[in-house]
């Protein structure tokens, strides 16, 4: 009597052509595993390496800073200290604050509506009316900067200070808008019909329901207007560079760094906490930022 033994055909057995696929798979999978992750760590690196340069160099000493050495001999912590009790740099700091937080909220509250009204609302001229936005984000603004300078100084008497840069942004922003229209989009319309039937009108419907859902996009929008106020440079050197009183942090900076052209480890510290906000702030917020980067892009 003859005993035929049965072998189950996905089962790999060592010594046949399964065997040796799966042991070419499972070679080429780590292979693969190791590339992606060595190219990540390098990029990684790229983007790191000069963070860590810029903070070594703060802590050394004006020697030091001067010198070709990469590691600090002596931890210097004092520099950053001194650049806080440099005149002024308080007075920056506070100027940067009020722009970047009066500018987003300015940015978010007159955003949100007209967002709101292009992406639900159905009336003649919608389409026109969103292209019209579109078309003013391809204006640079060094075309009009000179009548816009010309009103705000000579009707306002505004000049020598931030008011002209914060007080158009309370109406709307075209980038601001775009970002939200998109993100808008992707809310259904049931919700909406559904807080109408229950008799909320359009205001209450956007703040009770709109706002609450649109949470990811408006947060993504805080952040890209506090991280442009934030590190605006051309706009306070038009409107403000004749008041050091409304210097921001990113044009007193160029100043810091004429009056310490020498003095390096002066100017990484000036630096590092010109940066330290940004950082800190896209760093416990950065989930809401790249959901709502990520969502407005779903529907045209």
């Amino acid at each position: 009597m003859t005993t035929t033994t049965l072998t189950r055909p996905d089962t790999a057995v060592p010594g046949r052509p399964g065997g040796t696929d799966t042991a070419r798979h499972r070679r080429k999978r780590i292979l693969n595993w190791i590339a992606v992750h060595s190219v990540a760590v390098a990029l990684a690196l790229f983007f790191v390496l000069p963070f860590v340069f810029v903070f070594l160099t703060s802590v050394m000493s004006d020697d030091q800073a001067m010198s070709g050495d990469l590691w600090p001999g002596s931890w210097n912590w004092s520099n950053y200290s001194t650049v806080f009790h440099t005149p002024g740099f308080l007075d920056w700091w506070r100027n940067s604050l009020m722009y970047a937080l009066l500018g987003t909220v300015f940015t978010v509250c007159s955003s949100v509506p007209v967002a709101y009204a292009l992406a639900k609302f159905r009336f003649r001229g919608r389409r026109t009316a969103m292209m019209l936005v579109i078309s003013t984000m391809m204006l640079p603004p060094q075309v009009i900067i000179i009548p816009m300078y010309l009103v705000w100084a000579q009707q306002f008497h505004l000049s020598g200070s931030l008011w002209p840069l914060i007080i158009p942004m309370a109406f709307g922003d075209a980038y601001s808008i775009f970002l939200l229209r998109q993100f808008l989009l992707t809310i259904p319309q049931e919700y909406i019909e559904s807080a109408k039937v229950d008799g909320c009108g359009e205001l209450r419907t956007l703040l009770r329901i709109v706002v609450p859902m649109a949470k990811p996009g408006i947060a993504a929008v805080a952040l890209f207007q506090f991280f442009y106020c934030w590190n605006d440079y051309f706009g306070p050197q038009i409107y403000a560079a004749q008041n050091p009183g409304a210097w921001t942090l990113s044009y007193g900076l160029e100043s810091f760094k004429s009056a310490h052209a020498v003095n390096w480890n002066l100017t990484m510290a000036a630096t590092l906490l010109v940066m330290a906000p940004v950082v800190i702030v896209f760093f416990f917020a950065q989930k809401a930022f790249v959901e709502g980067v990520t969502l407005t892009g779903v529907k045209g």
